[in-house]
């Protein structure tokens, strides 16, 4: 039996987390400030996610208080 080929590598699915924690700040009418404000973290790391400059640094935990502060479920941010 052949093993199953991946389609997808690291910055496929670190793209649609992004485009997904901007989509639901923006569905609340929330700065990235508000945002940074409700989990704690800097306006800076809410603004390089988005961005794409810290892709491979966002943690599943970083990702559950960003998630909690959107009042939506983690899986969430996993859909295209």
């Amino acid at each position: 039996m052949k093993a199953k080929a991946y389609i997808h590598d690291d910055e496929y699915y670190y793209s649609i987390i992004r485009k997904n924690i901007k989509f639901y700040r923006l569905k609340l009418h929330l700065t990235q400030q508000d945002l940074a404000d409700m989990t704690e973290l800097s306006r800076e790391y809410i603004c390089d996610i988005e961005n794409e400059r810290r892709n491979k640094h966002l943690t599943i935990a970083v990702l559950g208080r960003i998630a909690e502060a959107l009042n939506i479920d983690i899986t969430n941010f996993f859909t295209s």
